[in-house]
């Protein structure tokens, strides 16, 4: 069995020796060293050559953020995994971090738990994402613009038409933030609403949406549910509420709903849920697009977009942090295309903008000649 060789950042000598002591009990990782502050730890990541690093945000010296600016400079594909507290400003501090390429996060037991507590939470919480990113090939890149290998080549999944484009449908996890922003400014201001899940809790994902907004030309703004949904505007999930696309009674109009319905694939908010939601209410107007994230949430929603007509783009692994999610879809059948990174933006603007077309000209644009031999 090849060892997950951890490498621990952190300024207290309580959260290193537990950290240490969790993860020694688990026969696939390997804690190679620990570290009090950023200087230290650089070092060591230079001497002991970790899989993966555990990074507190608040240090002494050199901080989490300015140790993972390092990290990325000299290190450009080694995961990281930030360690804070889940309070508005380790949240505010663990985001901007997400933002600048890390791989991912955990969030420190409270002070309320006791040892055993700790234990079992920290095991829940960061052992999935530490054997996700840590079992990654060497050598692959993490982030865009780094060499990977071409997309795969992807049958195309069977599907009529589309129809014009009347909503964008974005599901991501592991990875998520650094990958939404750069998806979301360069999409520019497209002419149909945009609803977007990410994988986080409470807080968290107001803080998304407020970094990414101050960031586009898009507006982009936490759902809360009863939002009516108009072109120009993104809604990102709610933190452990599900959202839902639905059609108002009264005037037909795209609108939200938020709920407390019980998770789907181990999540709330789940892909699965916009993704359905989105094809009952729009049928082959959906845009799908599948981004880099652990386990299989997105893979029933896209076949189901597709089954209503509707198209589903899928990040590439090259540039995926995990690809998992993405992965999944392309084993169902669902994935229309498989694009790196920095080409969603464009295809997401093409397809749209084709489709615009075709509603103005009253005629629809696939793309490709079907039997008929028309375009």
């Amino acid at each position: 069995m090849t060892s997950i060789d951890i490498l621990i950042v952190d300024d207290s000598v309580v959260v290193r020796r537990l950290l240490a002591r969790m993860l020694d009990d688990e026969p696939d990782v390997t804690v190679v060293g620990t570290a009090r502050n950023g200087e230290q730890g650089l070092q060591l990541i230079d001497a002991k050559s970790p899989s993966v690093v555990i990074l507190d945000i608040e240090m002494p010296g050199m901080g989490g953020l300015e140790t993972l600016s390092r990290i990325r400079e000299a290190h450009g594909a080694l995961p990281v995994i930030m360690f804070s507290t889940l309070t508005e400003r380790g949240a505010g501090a663990t985001m901007e971090a997400l933002l600048r390429g890390a791989t991912d996060y955990a969030t420190k037991p409270t002070g309320t738990v006791n040892l055993q507590q700790s234990y079992d939470q920290i095991r829940r919480d960061l052992l999935p994402k530490i054997r996700a990113v840590g079992t990654r090939p060497p050598g692959r890149s993490l982030r865009h613009g780094h060499p990977g290998p071409h997309p795969p080549a992807v049958r195309p999944a069977p599907r009529s038409r589309p129809g014009p484009t009347e909503l964008l449908v974005i599901g991501t996890s592991t990875g998520g933030p650094e990958a939404l922003s750069t998806l979301v400014p360069n999409l520019d201001v497209p002419p149909v609403p945009v609803v977007i899940v990410q994988h986080m809790p409470p807080m968290f994902t107001r803080l998304l949406a407020e970094r990414l907004d101050k960031r586009s030309a898009l507006t982009v703004r936490e759902a809360q549910g009863g939002e009516r949904l108009v072109p120009g505007e993104a809604w990102i999930a709610p933190g452990d509420r599900h959202i839902e696309v639905r059609r108002h009674r009264g005037s037909g109009e795209l609108e939200l709903r938020a709920t407390l319905d019980p998770p789907e694939n181990s999540c709330r908010p789940a892909v699965d849920v916009l993704f359905r939601t989105a094809a009952r209410a729009c049928g082959d107007g959906v845009l799908g697009l599948v981004m880099t994230g652990m386990g299989r949430d997105g893979e029933r929603g896209a076949r189901q977009i597709v089954e209503a007509g509707g198209t589903v783009l899928v990040q590439d692994e090259a540039t995926s942090v995990v690809w998992g999610m993405p992965k999944s879809v392309v084993e169902s059948g669902a994935a229309t295309c498989v694009l790196p990174l920095d080409e969603l933006a464009p295809a997401v603007r093409s397809r749209i903008n084709e489709t615009t077309r075709d509603r103005e000209d009253g005629r629809r644009i696939v793309g490709v000649h079907d039997d008929r031999g028309t375009a």
